[in-house]
Order: C-alpha cells, then sequence, then structure tokens
C-alpha cells in the first residue's frame, strides 16, 4: 500500500516473522487471545482486557489494533506487530516512542498465546524488535517493565541484558503491586547477524526519520 507503507515491514529470525498485520493476521490473533494468554488468576496488564469472554477479548484485540492505525503519528507512534511461528500467528510484539526524533527511546511490550509459551520464542520476539529499535530505527534506550510477579517476563528481559531502572508502584485490581523497570543503552545491546529487517526505508518517514 503506498500510502501505508508498514504493511510492507517485517522482521526476520531463525523461527520467527514479526510483520504488520493484515486483516487475516488480527483475526488469528483475536483467536489466540480468545484462547487464553495467561493462567486465571494471574493478571500480567496493566490494563485487565484479558478479564472478558472469549468473544469480548477476540474483539479487544481487532479494535486496539485499529487504535493504533489510527493514532500513529510521528510525535506518538506504537507499532503492534504479529509474531508468526511455523506458519501459525502466535502473538504480538510491540515497540512505541514518544518524540522519538528527540528522545531515540522506545518501550517494548508484548503477548504470546498460552499454548505456545516455554518454547523461547517470547526472547527470539524480543530481541527481534530490540534489532528493528537499535539497527533499523537509530534508537539510544530501550526501556520495559513489568509486575513483578511476571517471572517470564522479568526472565526474557534479563536474558537480553537490560539494566535495572527502577521500581514504580500501580493499582491493579485494587491492590497496590509493584513494576520493575529496566533500560538497555545501545552500546549494552548486542547485534543479532541473523535477524534482517525488510522494507523499512519507505517507513521512516513514518516515525519522523529520514530514509
Amino acid at each position: 500500500m503506498r500510502n501505508w507503507p508498514l504493511f510492507e515491514l517485517s522482521i526476520t529470525t531463525p523461527r520467527l516473522e514479526l510483520r504488520h498485520p493484515t486483516l487475516d493476521d488480527l483475526d488469528d490473533l483475536a483467536d489466540r487471545a480468545a484462547e487464553g494468554v495467561h493462567e486465571a488468576g494471574f493478571m500480567p496488564f496493566m490494563f485487565p482486557w484479558t478479564e472478558a469472554p472469549p468473544a469480548e477479548r477476540a474483539r479487544r484485540t481487532v479494535q486496539y489494533h485499529f487504535r493504533n492505525w489510527a493514532g500513529f503519528t510521528a510525535d506518538d507512534w506504537s507499532l503492534e506487530l504479529v509474531v508468526v511461528h511455523e506458519g501459525q500467528v502466535v502473538g504480538t510484539q510491540g515497540v512505541m516512542a514518544a518524540s522519538f526524533p528527540v528522545t531515540r527511546e522506545v518501550k517494548t511490550g508484548s503477548w504470546l498465546g498460552r499454548r505456545f509459551q516455554g518454547r523461547g520464542i517470547g526472547t527470539e520476539m524480543r530481541r527481534a524488535v530490540l534489532h528493528l529499535a537499535f539497527a533499523g530505527l537509530g534508537a539510544r534506550h530501550a526501556v520495559t517493565e513489568a509486575f513483578e510477579d511476571n517471572h517470564a517476563s522479568l526472565a526474557v528481559t534479563r536474558k537480553l541484558g537490560y539494566r535495572e531502572d527502577g521500581v514504580t508502584v500501580h493499582a491493579r485490581q485494587g491492590e497496590p503491586v509493584v513494576t520493575r523497570r529496566f533500560r538497555m543503552a545501545r552500546e549494552d545491546w548486542s547485534p543479532s547477524p541473523d535477524v534482517e529487517i525488510r522494507n523499512l526505508d519507505a517507513c521512516l518517514p513514518l516515525f519522523g526519520l529520514e530514509p
């Protein structure tokens, strides 16, 4: 699509493809949300969107992506990519920023269908989007955070070499809970020669960058 080149953007790793979703991809991602993202009694998200019946979780997933498409500007953008493993959409990996040409700082967030967890996919998809941020977009810092009881997310973050960056107390479902913040500087990032970014140049103006 000439006026929305993000549809052609993709990142590949040895096992995964991360790409801007098509409508069919969003349908598949919504199915993953309906199937389940986490065990009962645990909430890894600031906004508890998964506390809904399966059909509503599916609709919320599609609507969230539509809102991001509509609100994407060079000053405030959120790029949500579907993660494809062995031909199947298994989750989503996001990278977002505000005033990126000035701050050169991105934030990441993701979720993976529950039945695809525990296979190292979460680490590989985060590594891919860090490659996009640092090698593709020229970021200087990448930040992330997770609730202190979200052990899987924290394990991925620590494995990839982030440094601790403080804590924040939030209200979650009426109770105080701590999130741990992490930061990776460009000099702490390890490039991934097995990661390839495709069709980024035409997208750079959408991020406020020169081709």
